[in-house]
């Protein structure tokens, strides 16, 4: 008898090609299914909702009805001009504060510190946001209380004697002054700025700066030509992490500041909760939002980088 050979196991047919490409190309859509939903529910529906409140008239009693009054965003621009200056001023402020306090710490934690102690400062640094907003900004009412050890302390340096001259004080008092404001911004968004550029500033190859000493280069002129035009993505990130949610902020001016230190997001606040007008604060926001827009777009062309981090 011949022996006869076993038979060869059946092959899995393979699909054809063009079955598996249209699933392929499809799969990315479908990931960002979830997230286009989202920004449709919660962000494309809430603005044009807005939009068209805008463009009403009428009263709470009587009711809105779209009239397409355009002339409430030039009204509401005019009576709020100034709350506009201020918003962005102090956020300006705030953000160059954030940036020279936060970009040395991020340096040091970055290039500095051991391994065990970046993460204790990391941790540090992220720690604010386990408490209340809130809470931290009345907190800052204490820090800078008129009979508190800060302010006496700055009166004994006559400190407060040069920023009284710059408009930023009132006397011998801190409060309720544009220095609050600054003070409170400063502390809430500093931790924005600080990430960013610790993010940036960790991706440096440390090589680059032994070939800069290498060649001779002070340290300052590495700096100047090596560390900060590349971490120059991570100042442009935080500063836009800064300055915007700074601008629309009124809880600082709130409890920091006084009515003649009030912010646009405060005019806000008092048309949609206090006055009722809701065109007019809904107009506001949206002037708002278009001159946050504008500056950064032009911020970003000036700063000659769209790459973020």
């Amino acid at each position: 008898m011949t022996a006869t050979a076993p038979a060869a196991p059946p092959q899995a047919v393979p699909l054809a090609e063009g079955t598996r490409k249209p699933r392929r190309r499809l799969t990315p859509y479908w990931l960002l299914l979830p997230g286009i939903a989202w920004l449709v529910v919660f962000f494309a529906v809430p603005m044009v909702y807005q939009a068209s409140t805008s463009l009403q008239t009428g009263s709470l009693e009587e009711g809105f009805q779209v009239t397409w009054h355009f002339s409430t965003y030039w009204d509401a621009f005019v009576e709020y001009k100034w709350h506009f200056v201020r918003s962005f001023s102090y956020a300006a402020t705030a953000t160059v504060l954030c940036l020279a306090i936060g970009y040395p710490l991020a340096y040091t934690i970055a290039f500095k510190a051991s391994r065990r102690w970046r993460n204790v400062i990391l941790i540090l640094v992220i720690a604010p946001f386990f408490t209340s907003f809130l809470i931290r900004t009345l907190a800052w009412k204490t820090i800078l209380s008129d009979g508190g050890p800060v302010v006496g302390a700055l009166n004994a340096l006559h400190v407060l004697d040069v920023t009284d001259a710059l408009g930023l004080t009132s006397g011998d008092r801190v409060l309720a002054t544009p220095l609050a404001v600054v003070c409170g911004l400063t502390y809430n968004f500093l931790p924005f700025m600080i990430l960013p550029l610790y993010t940036s500033l960790e991706r440096i190859d440390p090589r680059l700066h032994e070939a800069a000493s290498d060649l001779y280069a002070r340290p300052f002129t590495t700096f100047r030509k090596v560390t900060f035009p590349i971490s120059l993505p991570g100042v442009v990130a935080g500063t836009l992490l800064t300055f915007i949610p700074a601008s629309g902020d009124y809880i600082n001016a709130q409890l920091l500041g006084s009515p003649s230190e009030q912010m646009v997001g405060n005019g806000i606040q008092k048309q949609f909760l206090n006055v009722l007008d809701y065109p007019t604060a809904a107009a506001l926001s949206f002037i708002l939002m278009a001159l946050i827009l504008g500056m950064v777009t032009v911020y970003m062309r000036k700063a000659g980088t769209e790459e973020l981090v």
